[in-house]
């Protein structure tokens, strides 16, 4: 149910039984996912399983102290979101009611039960300029007027999906509140600015396209090896500690979508309190402006109720599918879907359900499925495109890939992140492994790649590849004999290898310049290395010997120029001084 307005209670029941998150109510007039008012403090909940009169809910607050005997009030309407103005540079929590809202209602950073709040604030009003006129004839999904939200985007108010539409007869410039009417129709509708959404219901596009257009993000290894398209998946598998949060926020701080709706769904609240603290204090590369003013928080810590975490994945993808009917690029970042898995295997247990694989329910996969498959590069029903990319961390139990979680997922998404334990021990970050990873978007990202920063870019990336395999099949050899039993080319190609892995692959997430490296810049880097591939072996073939090669002064300048800011005129000179210094050598 919606927070923006009060909805009568349609039916009353009582409390039977507690089991944790899930209650047992009987005599309650309910349809399956209704909201419902549980106990004498009001606990919202939603309903999950109907058997007979008994109704079974999962409530998304704690429910200690909560018995038997105590009412139950359902709404008779679905978990819904309060979509307008206002939802981005907001922190909310699983079932978006805004904390900073609760906490001024408390006057304290503990949160009562039973507090409530709308989901954007009812009495702000917004400056609204139309974009039709008197007797122009509008439909479902069609703007009508702009909002500037923040300073880096324009709201854009669309007639509702399920209105009927017509021609307006009335519409004018002014300061609104969310409620009140801004357009009126021949059918006698009524637009205002805020809309409501069940969370669990995709909203409606014409079409569903395949994605030509990659989602930049500046890490290397990701838009050189690994690219993920605007409206595409990827999962981001890890262990503890191998960085799947660090990466998160540096797909959150710098790829080139317009909006930014991130999930924190049962993690440490120390990594959301990073993220709070550090977001408003960072620059937007593309605007300079605060990052916050394009970006959604979602909070749902390990320490909040459990059955929230089930509801706050689908509270951000309906959030970001709002701003993808209105063209924008949104992605969104689920930190992590594991714990979400978790929570459902919780709640399924305390329903007696039949466990399927290491106890998670049955139907998992649906679920993320469901999940996933509302991500995409689409065709509104009004007329423009715009994008929802899901990306999510996963986090296996010990770094198990088999697991369920991860299996599942992997057969849903088409970008695969895999994250090293051993990496992160050796410090190399992002600690993502390049023999497990993949992208399924390559083919249909390279046409982009080839117009907008080199025609060769597939043949360079492909060269990388090729290096890095057989440095890894070479390793297997170095560990049984030693690198000098080696032949000089497999000891060349080791070299070349290192740097590829320490200048190109590695990434300093804390350096001002290092932390965003463009397209261009990474094109750069990777030529670079491959013309000291290219001389050095041509200086082995006349004869100089492996260790001259690799002495040389240039070549350990590979290495910064990650950390260049005018780094087109660095790898000019350092091509040329590998060049001059590899030929004197013969």
């Amino acid at each position: 149910m919606s927070k923006a307005d009060t909805t009568e209670t349609t039916e009353h029941g009582v409390i039977q039984s507690v089991s944790g998150p899930v209650v047992s109510a009987r005599d309650l007039d309910a349809r399956m996912n209704d909201v419902v008012y549980v106990g004498d403090e009001g606990l919202m909940g939603e309903v999950i399983e109907i058997e007979g009169n008994i109704t079974t809910i999962q409530v998304y607050e704690e429910t200690s102290g909560v018995g038997p005997g105590e009412p139950v009030e359902n709404t008779g309407e679905p978990l819904s979101v309060d979509l307008g103005p206002g939802m981005l540079d907001a922190i909310y929590d699983g079932v978006q009611r805004p904390l900073d809202v609760l906490e001024g209602k408390m006057d304290s950073p503990y949160l009562d039960r039973g507090v409530d709040a709308p989901g954007i604030d009812l009495e702000t009003e917004w400056e609204f300029e139309p974009t039709v006129e008197e007797g122009d004839v509008v439909e479902p999904g069609d703007v009508i007027g702009i909002v500037e939200e923040t300073v880096t985007i324009d709201h854009k108010v669309m007639v509702p999906p399920g209105f009927e539409g017509g021609e307006v007869t009335t519409i004018e410039a002014g300061s609104f509140d969310v409620t009140e009417a801004v357009a009126e129709l021949d059918t006698g509708e009524e637009i205002t600015m805020h809309q409501e959404w069940p969370v669990r219901e995709p909203r409606p596009s014409e079409e569903k396209m395949t994605p030509r257009t990659p989602l930049v993000s500046g890490q290397r290894i990701l838009d050189g090896l690994f690219p993920i398209a605007k409206g595409g998946t990827a999962a981001i598998p890890g262990p503890f500690g191998s960085g799947k949060t660090v990466t998160q926020h540096q797909l959150a701080k710098y790829a080139d979508a317009d909006i930014i709706v991130y999930v924190g769904c049962g993690e440490r609240g120390n990594e959301m309190t990073e993220v709070i603290e550090d977001f408003p204090e960072l620059e937007d590369p593309e605007t300079g402006n605060p990052l916050m003013a394009r970006t959604s928080l979602i909070a749902n810590t390990s320490n909040m109720p459990v059955a929230a975490r089930e509801s706050c994945i689908y509270t951000g993808i309906t959030i970001a599918e709002y701003y993808r009917d209105m063209g924008y690029d949104v992605a969104l970042m689920a930190d992590s879907t594991s714990r979400w898995a978790e929570a459902m295997r919780e709640i399924s247990s305390r329903l007696e359900e039949m466990p399927g694989e290491e106890g998670y329910p049955a139907y998992l996969a649906a679920r993320l499925a469901q999940f996933y498959e509302r991500a995409g590069y689409f065709e509104n029903i009004n007329g423009t495109e715009g994008s929802v990319s899901a990306i999510g961390a996963v986090s296996p139990p010990g770094g198990d890939f088999s697991e369920p979680v991860t299996q599942n997922t992997l057969r849903i998404v088409k970008t695969f992140w895999a994250l090293d334990a051993d990496l992160a021990e050796r410090r190399h970050f992002p600690s993502i492994n390049w023999n497990e990873s993949y992208s399924l978007y390559k083919d249909q990202l390279d046409p982009w790649f080839q117009e907008n920063v080199s025609e060769d870019w597939p043949e360079k990336r492909q060269w990388a590849v090729d290096v890095l395999d057989e440095e890894t099949e070479l390793q297997e050899i170095v560990q049984l004999v030693g690198k000098d039993a080696l032949p000089d080319d497999q000891q060349l190609t080791l070299e070349i290898a290192r740097y590829l892995r320490e200048a190109y692959l590695q990434q300093n997430a804390f350096h001002p310049v290092d932390t965003y490296c463009p397209p261009a810049k990474t094109y750069l880097m990777l030529t670079t290395i491959e013309t000291f591939n290219d001389e050095a072996f041509a200086a082995l073939e006349a004869g100089v010997p492996v260790d001259e090669i690799i002495d040389i002064e240039a070549a350990p300048q590979i290495n910064r120029i990650g950390v260049q800011e005018d780094y087109e005129e660095y790898v000019e000179e350092l091509k040329a001084d590998i060049t001059d210094q590899l030929r004197s050598l013969y």
